[in-house]
């Protein structure tokens, strides 16, 4: 992953009178650091936006966690799955912004080991060694820890392997401009549109719109997860009128 100051950039088309974005011209990277949000599972959400930024009581749901003895715990669970919850690799140019539970030895092919019951009960394998040996429907279990490594034979990880080489790719074509709505709409670029656009926000006097270029880093990234959580204003939140 590239260092943590790696940033992207879009060029803001502003109504300087209403001190508002019209909309974004934006780039691959960009469209697919947006679409990549929706990969976010919501512990992460919460992990990043931190219980202070947050809106609502998921903040509290997740401090709730962390207080939480381990002690109250099954026996095979941790605290950490909902804390530190496995994402998507990530699509993004802006290095840092998913939690670093990413497992990286994943995008070399280690293969997860298997465990199945000792007593080889109806030959179910699992990949938590702590697993007790329970039933399925119609099936019984000896209730021992499924600690017996299996060794796993054949194409390991082929499909897994693709998944993740298609979302390191991004989700959009590299040749084609879009345009980032202020409520985050996006679509592909044409003069029509952008003329359209103009009409639609009424605007008279060509001379109050001013083009801004911003960079988009982790800092700004978070603030635009959290605009997007509550405002239909994403882009005038974050980079016209400042979050505070």
């Amino acid at each position: 992953m590239a260092s943590s100051s790696t940033k992207v950039s879009m060029k803001l088309l502003i109504d300087t009178k209403n001190q508002k974005v019209l909309f974004a011209e934006a780039s691959k990277s960009v469209v697919d650091f947006l679409f990549n949000l929706l990969c976010l599972p919501i512990g992460t959400v919460v992990k990043l936006l931190s219980a202070n930024g947050m809106v609502g009581s998921l903040g509290n749901l997740y401090q709730s966690v962390e207080n939480l003895n381990q002690n109250y715990m099954l026996p095979d669970q941790t605290k950490d799955v909902l804390l530190n919850p496995k994402a998507q690799i990530s699509s993004t140019d802006i290095s840092g912004f998913l939690t670093e539970k990413n497992d990286a030895k994943d995008d070399h092919g280690e293969v997860t080991k298997l465990y199945m019951c000792p007593n080889k009960c109806y030959f179910q394998v699992t990949s938590n060694n702590r697993t007790p040996c329970s039933s399925q429907p119609g099936y019984g279990g000896c209730g021992n820890i499924m600690s017996r490594e299996v060794t796993q034979v054949g194409d390991k990880k082929v499909a897994e392997k693709k998944v993740s080489t298609n979302i390191k790719n991004g989700f959009v074509k590299d040749v084609v401009t879009f345009m980032v709505m202020d409520d985050l709409v996006i679509e592909p670029m044409s003069t029509i549109s952008s003329i359209t656009l103009l009409n639609k926000f009424n605007v008279k006097e060509i001379g109050t719109l001013q083009e801004k270029v911003v960079e988009m880093g982790m800092e700004e990234g978070i603030k635009l997860l959290k605009a997007s959580l509550q405002s239909k204003m994403v882009l005038t939140s974050v980079f016209i009128k400042k979050q505070k």
